[in-house]
């Protein structure tokens, strides 16, 4: 019932692209595009680890209602 490895690092492969692009583009003075790259990384994480929560979920509701 662990969490597989690659999703660990798909979450920090996001983190560090996310963390590149807005260190870059608030170099260069695109502040709101900035904003928007960590809005739409962290809007992506986001989904992806509430898609491991339902996981999460079914398989707890598999194993008390004895279905699946």
């Amino acid at each position: 019932m662990g969490i597989d490895v690659d999703v660990i690092f798909k979450i920090a492969g996001v983190g560090i692209v996310v963390a590149f692009l807005h260190t870059i583009l608030d170099q260069v003075g695109k502040k709101e595009y900035a904003q928007w790259v960590t809005l739409f990384g962290f809007l992506y994480i986001l989904f992806l680890v509430a898609s491991i929560v339902d996981d999460l979920f079914q398989k707890i509701k598999s194993v008390f209602l004895f279905q699946g």
